[in-house]
């Protein structure tokens, strides 16, 4: 648990600096960041830097098939983390979410 949260300062900041580098690469009209590199970053775990640079920076957010597959990812992780948390929780932390019979 110690290395988890250092972990994500480190992803979520290299994908902030990323998308905002690429913001300025697109403005001087030079070569790009590509997609790709900046789903792979936030795939392993930079989607807030990246949502959080998109905001701040307004870049990639008119792009829809951009928007899409950031959705994807960060839907994907969201269904990771609760089956990970499903999996690993006890049976006393689950029962919230029990319906019960008798009332």
């Amino acid at each position: 648990m110690k290395v988890l949260l250092p972990y994500f300062f480190i992803v979520n900041s290299i994908a902030f600096i990323l998308a905002g580098y690429d913001k300025y690469l697109a403005i001087k009209h030079k070569r790009r960041i590509s997609e790709n590199m900046l789903f792979t970053i936030t795939a392993i775990g930079g989607s807030v830097g990246l949502l959080l640079a998109m905001l701040l920076f307004r870049h990639k957010m008119s792009k829809p098939s951009f928007m899409m597959k950031y959705g994807g990812i960060v839907f994907l992780q969201i269904v990771i983390a609760l089956l990970i948390y499903f999996y690993y929780c006890d049976t006393e932390t689950l029962a919230w979410f029990r319906v019960s019979s008798s009332k």
